[in-house]
């Protein structure tokens, strides 16, 4: 088979050998390629490929259609919004994510950025660096706050039990409750999520009816003070009406790792320009460890796809 990634994994050339060493061992062909949005340069590139292997590179549906051997989609990513799998369904073509690789890193990102804004911490920084003080910007312990989670998937719960630990309570909305993570949050409502939480994260799937979740009528029933952490999906927020809110001081403080689109943003993106908001560009996945473990889980993958065993299954 002709397997063709598309842009880098963010591993070391040394592990990306060691995982392509395997491939060629068994007579295959392993192809690495920098990333290129070019759907003619894609095309050219993968035309006559077996397997695709991408990260969050959009994938149109022209250029699966194009590609007349393909009978696999790789994605090293836990969301496959930019694959356009309605041209895979039709041409018969599986798809599979990689799951699970950055559980802990977006968890992780998400305590930080609470820690972070209820401390005050880009604003103190700043005095210090200028010869100031705390004067007027002291800031608030996350013990004993009230943390409303959106989506308790995977990620979702890893962030319940972090919050646990830090002697949070917490409370989680899901459109498919589970008996087992009862231990580890409060199931609710979406409005009573939103009236009772001090912080709220949010952590579910880009779907038509998850688009712009977060809304001016949303907000409005938000506590007065609320931050509010986006570690999902850019679109599940009206950053807007969330601009507006924090201009209002309605909302807090903000920690955005996703927006509409991919950094880098424009100069005048409008969260780039709002008070008590840190902003980065699209790092939570990210970590040394992540990307390691993602390259294992879409290696392993491949193989068991191979054997006939499709495991992290989307198509």
């Amino acid at each position: 088979m002709k397997i063709v990634l598309l842009e880098s994994l963010a591993v070391s050339q040394e592990v990306l050998d060691k995982f392509a060493a395997r491939l060629r061992e068994k007579g295959h062909e392993f192809c690495t390629y920098e990333r290129d949005e070019d759907e003619d340069v894609l095309i050219g590139r993968a035309k006559d490929a077996d397997v695709i292997m991408i990260a969050n590179m959009p994938l149109s549906g022209r250029v699966i259609h194009s590609c007349p051997k393909l009978k696999f989609i790789n994605v090293a990513f836990t969301g496959v919004d930019h694959v356009d799998l309605e041209a895979a369904r039709a041409c018969g073509v599986a798809v599979s994510n990689a799951s699970g690789y950055s559980d802990e890193s977006v968890a992780e990102l998400v305590i930080c950025m609470m820690l972070s804004l209820l401390r005050n911490v880009s604003q103190v920084e700043g005095r210090c660096r200028n010869g100031g003080t705390k004067e007027g910007l002291v800031g608030r312990q996350l013990e004993g706050k009230t943390v409303g989670i959106i989506g308790l998937g995977a990620i979702g719960k890893r962030v319940a039990r972090l919050c646990g630990a830090f002697g949070c309570k917490v409370l989680a909305f899901d459109n498919v409750p589970r008996e087992e993570n009862r231990a580890l949050a409060e199931y609710v409502g979406m409005e009573e999520l939103l009236e009772r939480s001090d912080l709220i994260t949010l952590h579910c799937p880009l779907l038509l009816e998850t688009t712009h979740l977060i809304n001016e009528e949303r907000i409005a029933r938000m506590k007065d003070g609320v931050i509010l952490i986006n570690c999902a999906r850019g679109p599940v927020v009206d950053y807007n009406a969330l601009a507006k809110a924090l201009e209002s001081g309605k909302v807090g403080g903000a920690g955005i790792d996703v927006f509409e689109t991919e950094p880098p943003l424009a100069a005048g993106h409008i969260m780039l320009h709002t008070p008590n908001t840190l902003v980065t560009p699209h790092i939570a996945f990210a970590s040394r460890e992540s990307m390691v473990l993602r390259a294992e889980i879409v290696f392993d993958s491949l193989e068991k796809w191979m054997q006939g065993n499709q495991v992290h299954v989307i198509l």
